[in-house]
């Protein structure tokens, strides 16, 4: 059984609005010093199989990202 991590995050040049207004709240409550927030996705998964690499890249092109404004990498471990 292996454990998968998989980050997404918004391309560059994709306004991230979430991002925006964290970095706004932020700003407001005095940390000034914060910028450049990017708000993305985090996904756990453990996966049976010899092809998960293979099979996690599909998910993720499939269903769990969208790879017209997202990218995504992930990490396995445990195979």
């Amino acid at each position: 059984m292996a454990k998968v991590k998989i980050y997404i995050t918004a391309k560059k040049g994709i306004l991230d609005p979430a991002g925006k207004a964290a970095e706004a709240a932020l700003q407001s409550l005095g940390y000034k010093n914060a910028s450049n927030v990017h708000i993305g996705k985090y996904i756990e998964l453990d996966i049976q199989g010899k092809q998960i690499n293979k099979e996690i890249a599909e998910m993720c092109q499939k269903l769990l990202a969208n790879p017209i404004i997202e990218d995504y990498h992930f990490e396995v471990s445990g195979e």
